[in-house]
């Protein structure tokens, strides 16, 4: 009887994994795979919103060639990510070497730094709204001071800038922590050694703090450069549906949801532009790595 029944359960220990593992399975497969695979196949037809459509080929990507609306958007998703990654790879390791010391108060300001992170993005963006309005907040102190008005959200530039002020101010906490994680697993040893050698805060944070954290670096630019490139919210709240003036801060995920939905949505047209967003944020990873591998070479 145990014989039996140890030959039994061997016999059920393969398929017991696969068991706990399916419903992540079902869940990963419904709403990321099919949905990728779909993206992809509808990328080569003309399908619409209640039209199945048919294969078409390589037509919706020669359209794109030659579509000024989806330079723009590139345009605009490229500018994005040279002007956040920066900010949000340097300015979140400085915040967490000041809130990582132990002094009275700095858990308030963790929980004040981390607060944006957690906050929605609607209620954030309907804030910057109220604050950068020509009739806002910002422009009524600067016509208080004798200053003129800024056309903060009226102007092409000034609106993709703080579109990228929203999304560093939001993300400042989020890569703090991880930082922090980071700063963590540096030996105190280290920072002692460089003070007695004469070092200054400057250089034991060049030659210290970064290099111990230099990968935590490289996968917070790799983590940022992807959300950059994929922004969506920040743009659309402070730019509205039409993606500002003339639609000239439009990116390549607004130009997606703006093309691909509605009852005549151009569902085909709008999975090539899909596959080439994704195209181009697998291609920030690879380049953010290999730039990673060859500087450690």
């Amino acid at each position: 009887m145990a014989l039996s029944g140890i030959s039994r359960v061997r016999r059920q220990l393969p398929t017991s994994p696969w068991l706990f593992a399916a419903p992540g399975l079902l869940v990963t497969g419904a709403f990321i795979l099919y949905p990728f695979l779909s993206t992809l196949v509808n990328a080569f037809t003309d399908r619409r919103t209640l039209i199945p459509g048919r294969f078409v080929g390589l037509a919706n990507f020669r359209e794109l060639l030659q579509d000024d609306m989806f330079w723009t958007g590139l345009r605009n998703s490229t500018l994005y990510v040279l002007g956040v990654v920066p900010p949000l790879v340097v300015l979140p390791l400085l915040l967490a070497l000041l809130v990582q010391k132990n002094i009275p108060g700095i858990t308030f300001f963790r929980s004040a730094f981390y607060t944006p992170v957690v906050a929605s993005i609607v209620v954030v963006g309907l804030i910057w709204v109220w604050l950068l309005d020509d009739r806002g907040l910002v422009n009524s102190l600067l016509e208080t001071a004798g200053a003129g008005r800024v056309g903060f959200l009226s102007d092409q530039w000034l609106l993709l800038l703080s579109a990228m002020a929203v999304t560093v101010w939001k993300g400042l906490g989020y890569y703090m922590i991880i930082y922090l994680a980071a700063l963590g697993n540096v030996p105190r040893e280290l920072h002692e050694a460089a003070a007695v050698d004469g070092a200054g805060a400057v250089r034991r944070f060049l030659t210290v703090t970064v290099p111990a954290v230099r990968s935590t670096m490289v996968l917070v630019g790799a983590l940022s450069s992807v959300a950059a490139f994929k922004v969506f919210s920040e743009v659309y709240l402070l730019a509205g549906p039409s993606g500002g003036p003339a639609g000239e801060d439009t990116t390549l995920v607004m130009l997606v949801q703006r093309t691909g939905t509605g009852l005549t949505g151009r569902v085909g047209y709008a999975s090539a532009i899909s596959v080439v967003v994704f195209a181009v944020t697998v291609a920030l990873m690879l380049l953010v790595l290999r730039a990673d591998r060859k500087e450690e070479s």
